[in-house]
């Protein structure tokens, strides 16, 4: 009876916590993408949300898979110790992978600042372009 306990409790509390800081990237890393991607919105937001299928896809596997324990579980302290490695390392992951996310999309923000843009090919040859 415990080991189910323990079970619900950290599936509820890692599912929830995986909810809302994918959220919570979604909503506010937009405005960083699309700076990332040099204004081209529909690149960020579709990258957004890109990650976030990720993002669930990865948590939800190491979730499940550290579900199983062979540990016996006898009284309340053993449950809660359980539990709490258990989340912590799924916080580890959430955040290790949050911030090799920020890195990537920094690196290619510092790049592309670095190069600016063409422009865009409505623009029409002034008469010293053509010459060149």
């Amino acid at each position: 009876m415990h080991v189910a306990l323990c079970y619900f409790t950290y599936l509820a509390i890692s599912i929830t916590l995986t909810i809302w800081v994918a959220r919570t990237l979604h909503k506010n890393g937009r405005i960083f993408l699309v700076d990332a991607f040099h204004g081209n919105a529909g690149l960020a937001d579709s990258i957004n949300q890109l990650l976030v299928v990720g993002f669930y896809l990865i948590n939800a596997g190491y979730i499940t898979l550290a579900l199983k324990t062979s540990d016996p579980l006898s009284n309340l302290r053993q449950i809660i110790e359980l539990e709490s490695t258990k989340i912590g390392i799924v916080l580890l992951i959430l955040g290790g992978m949050h911030f090799f996310n920020m890195l990537v999309f920094a690196r290619m923000r510092h790049r592309g600042s670095a190069f600016p843009p063409p422009p865009p090919a409505s623009w029409q040859q002034g008469p010293y372009d053509a010459a060149r």
